[in-house]
């Protein structure tokens, strides 16, 4: 009997197909973790300041730029250097380097991980805050050029650290420079000057401002600029390519001489038209609110709602009640910031808010040496007197009205005709003079 060998067919399985280089870079290591630690660090951080951002994409923008600064970027440059000297500390340095790719290459395919992995738990838990910051916002847009810039800066600090590690031969180095990294951080947050504005931890308070166009590419390539430079001045070979590092260290450096340009106390940021125009409401004094703060316009009204009442009609009263940088007329007066009384679009503290606009009405810029004489304790007596018979301080404020008392009784005791008559009187009356301050 012949035995018939059959050929293999033709459509049979083929071979697994090998994992790339980078793929296999990028799943190894303290990557993965590092993304994870980022992402964590940052919601963490955001989920216990919630009330201070999650109303408006200003406030938001703001801390995440300066949780990123003071705690991504360190995390990453530690980071990026622990897995620079992963190779060296594992005698693989040797094997690495057989591999048929240029030095160059075989630098980017390591420093993947240390670039990718911070990027991404940033990018992902900056979506999350912007995500819940939505719902309560009145207008505008996140600023999403500022949030590319953070993470271009935190990449950068990523492969910056990957480099040290390759160069410097200590275990102790990683944590130490994320140490180090921290505390340059809050130096140059916290710096007088343009300089301050070169850091990704840079603190802006005024929310209905925006940044100039080109601020968020500028600082793209500034942080980019240095951290390529360093790539290329350690990972070119043969040295006479070194001197090609030079080109993104020249963009680094003009990018850096824009940026020290800007205005020391403004920086980057310009006020928005949009934003800071005057939202009111039709009550007498009329309410105004930046169109930043439209939806809390509403509770605002409803806050000072009895005071308006009280004044309504009295010569001497405000005409509106206005906040932000609008234009002010005869009449107007300055509302006080809702930061404090103000979460997720709503005012939760009307009564520390009523409080605080009584007192914002009734302050004088007095120069020095005015409100003194013999009757300056009996003027303050009076002043908050007036001001816990129009809005009581709230019992978690820490106002004792004890000595106010008599005066406070005298003015409940008037008739509404004769409140409202001394109220003239005492809007009238100038409180640097404690002589024109008239007594209930």
């Amino acid at each position: 009997m012949t035995a018939t060998l059959t050929p293999p067919r033709s459509g049979g399985s083929t071979p697994a197909r090998t994992p790339s280089a980078l793929r296999t870079e990028l799943r190894r290591g303290l990557g993965p973790w590092t993304g994870a630690a980022v992402a964590l660090t940052i919601l963490v951080t955001m989920y216990n300041k919630g009330p201070g951002w999650q109303g408006r994409w200003a406030d938001a923008t703001n801390m995440l730029h300066v949780a990123t600064g003071l705690l991504a970027g360190p995390l990453a440059l530690a980071a990026g250097c622990w897995q620079g000297g992963r190779d060296r500390r594992r005698g693989t340095t040797d094997l690495w380097e057989s591999v048929s790719r240029s030095p160059l290459r075989r630098l980017l395919v390591a420093v993947a991980p240390s670039v990718f992995w911070p990027t991404a738990g940033l990018l992902l838990a900056d979506a999350v805050v912007l995500l819940a910051t939505w719902p309560y916002v009145s207008g505008g847009r996140p600023y999403l050029e500022l949030v590319a810039a953070d993470a271009v800066a935190v990449a950068a600090l990523g492969a910056l650290g990957h480099v040290v590690g390759r160069v410097v031969r200590w275990r102790l180095t990683a944590p130490l420079l994320g140490i180090v990294g921290y505390v340059v951080m809050i130096a140059t947050a916290y710096a007088d000057g343009p300089a301050r504005w070169l850091g990704p931890a840079a603190e802006h308070q005024f929310f209905w401002d925006r940044p100039v166009w080109w601020f968020g590419p500028v600082s793209m390539a500034w942080t980019a600029g240095i951290a390529l430079a360093a790539l290329l001045a350690y990972g070119l070979r043969p040295a006479r390519l070194r001197p090609l590092a030079l080109v993104p260290l020249a963009v680094a450096v003009t990018a850096a001489g824009l940026i020290l340009r800007l205005p020391v106390d403004e920086g980057p940021w310009r006020p928005d038209p949009a934003l800071a125009r005057q939202v009111c409401d039709d009550g007498t004094p009329q309410v105004c609110l930046t169109a930043v703060d439209e939806k809390l316009l509403p509770d605002v009204s409803a806050a000072l709602a009895p005071l308006n009442a009280r004044l309504r009609g009295l010569p001497g009263a405000p005409v509106r009640w206005v906040s932000g940088l609008g234009d002010t007329r005869p009449g107007d007066v300055a509302l006080p910031n809702t930061d404090q009384e103000a979460v997720r679009g709503r005012l939760v503290r009307p009564d520390l808010y009523l409080y605080a606009a009584v007192n914002w009405l009734f302050s004088d810029s007095c120069r020095p040496g005015d409100g003194t004489g013999p009757n300056a304790e009996r003027a303050s007596v009076i002043h908050l007197a007036v001001s816990e018979w129009l809005a009581p301080a709230p019992d978690d404020y820490g106002v004792d009205p004890t000595a106010a008392r008599p005066y406070i009784d005298r003015l409940k005791a008037k008739s509404p005709a004769a409140q409202r008559d001394y109220l003239a009187r005492y809007l009238a009356a100038d409180s640097c003079r404690p002589d024109e301050v008239p007594v209930p």
